[in-house]
């Protein structure tokens, strides 16, 4: 069963938590489809099932409640503990993936964890590496509130109005608005792998030319 399905059956109190525990576990940095879930709790409130408001004030819960557990983590971890989920999942933690992430963190500061909730693979790094890089505390919970706010407030508000324009067309808008946020998280993934792919074979030729020069070096006697 599909999530956007999952979530449709099960009843509409449940829901709220359902996508507040969906984000809050992408967030902390499991790979889960949070847009996706979001979208389709976002379209059963535009039917009515559901309040807008609380699925936003779920959405945004979960967003920053599981991204500072990750920080959490990531700061009693450190950089071992990527390389130890790298090993184990080297489709979402591998090495290419976590230097082009921490490129991200060097040249953005703060505002990677603000930036990078809008970007599907860099989502599950945002909390867990800020934290292994010790990155302060209150700088990190600016961003990161902000970040939740206007990623999982801005989806629900955007989504909500949208749907509520063309409500006859409410079937059909549904399905649009799936695919358009599984293009959205596929495209994003595939321009973070193209970036890390590329990163590791500069890291890799940056090695062999150390590893070069080493060679060349004189030996001290």
């Amino acid at each position: 069963m599909h999530i956007d399905a999952w979530i449709e059956s099960v009843p509409p109190t449940a829901v709220y938590a359902l996508i507040g525990l969906i984000i809050g576990l992408e967030s902390l940095g499991i790979p889960l489809p949070g847009e996706v879930a979001l979208v389709t709790a976002t379209l059963m409130a535009v039917k009515g099932v559901v309040s807008p408001w609380g699925i936003a004030a779920c959405a945004i819960a979960g967003a920053i409640i599981g991204d500072s557990i990750g920080y959490s983590i990531g700061r009693k971890g450190g950089k071992p503990l990527f390389e130890k989920l790298g090993r184990k999942f080297p489709k979402h933690f591998g090495p290419s993936h976590l230097a082009t992430a921490e490129r991200s963190f060097q040249k953005w500061g703060m505002w990677a964890v603000f930036f990078g909730r809008f970007i599907a693979l860099l989502r599950i790094f945002a909390g867990p590496l800020a934290g292994a890089l010790k990155m302060p505390y209150w700088k990190f919970l600016i961003a990161n509130v902000l970040g939740g706010v206007i990623w999982a407030g801005g989806t629900t508000l955007l989504v909500f109005k949208v749907g509520k324009a063309i409500e006859p067309w409410l079937s059909r808008f549904s399905l649009v608005a799936l695919a358009a946020a599984v293009v959205v998280g596929a495209t994003s993934a595939w321009l973070m792998k193209r970036r890390a792919a590329k990163t590791h074979a500069k890291i890799e030729a940056e090695e062999a030319a150390k590893a070069a020069e080493a060679l060349k070096a004189p030996v001290a006697e």
